[in-house]
């Protein structure tokens, strides 16, 4: 018997529930101890029911925003840097949810291969850059050379201080490019840093996010702190500023970072031709062919 379509629209917005709480399901497999600890550090969560209401008022926003870039061409960039486990990736996850993955993609690029390491510093950064009518989120940028790369020591001082020279001029060029360049920290306590690298540890689901350098990054706390500094002051310029997320409510900080962003750019509603679902053409001579078991996928749900 075939659905009325209020049924399948019902099904519909059933599944997307379903993805969100799976997406949020990130404690299941911790064990109750850990469970008890990490609530006890976060008394004062987000109700999960005003949580999803506003997390899905907003992706309907990014919605908007997605269609206004893409039908004015214009370009955006959105870094989002900060100590490992801040939440950077949460964040990211959230905001491409729903979004059309040709306009917005994410970038995440692996260390660099020993040709990269001869080349520009910026070089391979470039060709990641959006063309008109695209976003691109970097889920860390060039200012791993700042951070990791200064703090473990994969560049020298001399690569250091090259780097905060150009940087100022290489943002600036992109914003007289046509780029809207936004940048993100997202910041937590050293206590919620650890607390977030146990449950890691402890998580089968999330131990792959450890890697020894996450490690090194909690023996190296104040090193960091230290070049955290140095970078937002000299790279905190009036064309492309730093914006600092407050991190240690995970939930919170992903719908702050949302709503700061929408509020940056002057977006509004764009033409969209009508979409009418045209009647299928069916031809009475036309008999479906079996095609072979062997090609199915096994049904064993």
């Amino acid at each position: 018997m075939n659905k009325h379509p209020k049924d399948w629209l019902e099904a519909e917005l059933q599944d997307t529930i379903d993805e969100d709480v799976e997406i949020e399901m990130e404690d299941a497999i911790l064990s109750a101890e850990i469970k008890r600890i990490y609530h006890s550090h976060h008394p004062d969560q987000l109700p999960r029911k005003e949580y999803f209401r506003e997390l899905l008022r907003l992706q309907s926003e990014l919605i908007r925003l997605q269609d206004w870039v893409s039908y004015h061409k214009e370009k955006v960039v959105v870094i989002f840097e900060g100590r490992d486990s801040a939440g950077k990736g949460g964040a990211i996850k959230r905001i491409t949810q729903r979004l059309n993955p040709r306009i917005v993609r994410t970038v995440a690029l692996p260390a660099p291969s020993d040709r990269e390491k001869t080349q520009w510093y910026f070089q391979r950064y470039v060709p990641h850059l959006p063309a008109g009518g695209e976003i691109v989120l970097f889920d860390r940028s060039w200012y791993n050379r700042a951070g990791v790369e200064r703090v473990m020591g994969f560049a020298d001082d001399d690569q250091v201080e090259q780097f905060f020279q150009d940087v100022p001029e290489f943002e600036r060029m992109l914003v007289r490019s046509g780029i809207r360049l936004v940048k993100y920290w997202f910041s937590i306590t050293d206590e919620e840093q650890q607390m977030r690298f146990l449950i890691r540890i402890h998580d089968p689901l999330k131990q792959w996010k450890l890697s020894p350098m996450d490690l090194q990054s909690r023996v190296r706390w104040e090193d960091y702190t230290k070049a955290k500094e140095e970078m937002f002051e000299r790279t905190n310029i009036e064309e492309a500023p730093w914006y600092i997320v407050s991190g240690n409510d995970k939930k919170r900080a992903r719908l702050n970072c949302m709503s700061h962003l929408l509020d940056l750019i002057p977006y509004e509603d764009v033409p969209h031709e009508e979409v009418t679902l045209p009647n299928r053409v069916f031809n009475p001579d036309y008999e479906r062919e079996v095609l072979p078991r062997e090609l199915y996928v096994p049904q064993k749900y």
